[in-house]
C-alpha cells in the first residue's frame, strides 16, 4: 500500500473548524437564495448537542464508508462502536428535532459500519 498512516481529524481535535463549515455552507446556500441550516431550531445556541451531532455523523460516514472494504473491518468497527455510543448519548441530551433527526440517521450509518466490521473481523482482527 502506498499509506503507511492515515490521520482523521475529527472537529476540534486538531483543528476547530465547525464554525467555518457552517459558515460557508450556509454563505453557499445565501447566494443560491436557499435557507440556513441550523440544528437550533428553538433559536438558542447547543454547543453540546452540536459537536455530538457532528461527531456521530463523521464516525457514521467513516463507519459506512470504509465497512464496504473487508480490510478496513478494524476502522468501520471501531468508529462505528464510537459512533453509536455518541449517538445514543446525543439522542438523550439532544433538545431539537433537526438533532434528533441527523442522529438517528448517523446512528444508523454508524450501526451498520459497526455490524459489518464485526462480521468482517471484529474488533481485535
Amino acid at each position: 500500500y502506498p499509506y503507511q498512516t492515515v490521520i482523521f481529524d475529527l472537529d476540534g481535535t486538531l483543528l476547530d473548524t465547525l464554525q467555518d463549515l457552517a459558515d460557508s455552507t450556509n454563505y453557499a446556500l445565501s447566494v443560491h437564495r436557499m435557507p440556513a441550516l441550523t440544528l437550533n431550531t428553538d433559536g438558542h445556541p447547543h454547543p453540546r448537542e452540536n459537536t455530538l451531532v457532528a461527531l456521530t455523523t463523521v464516525l457514521g460516514v467513516i463507519a459506512f464508508t470504509t465497512s464496504f472494504f473487508h480490510n478496513l473491518h478494524l476502522l468501520s468497527s471501531w468508529t462505528g462502536l464510537a459512533g453509536i455510543v455518541t449517538g445514543l448519548w446525543g439522542v438523550f441530551v439532544s433538545v431539537t428535532t433537526a438533532e434528533r433527526f441527523v442522529l438517528m440517521i448517523t446512528l444508523g450509518a454508524s450501526a451498520i459500519g459497526f455490524y459489518l466490521g464485526i462480521a468482517r473481523g471484529g474488533l481485535w482482527g
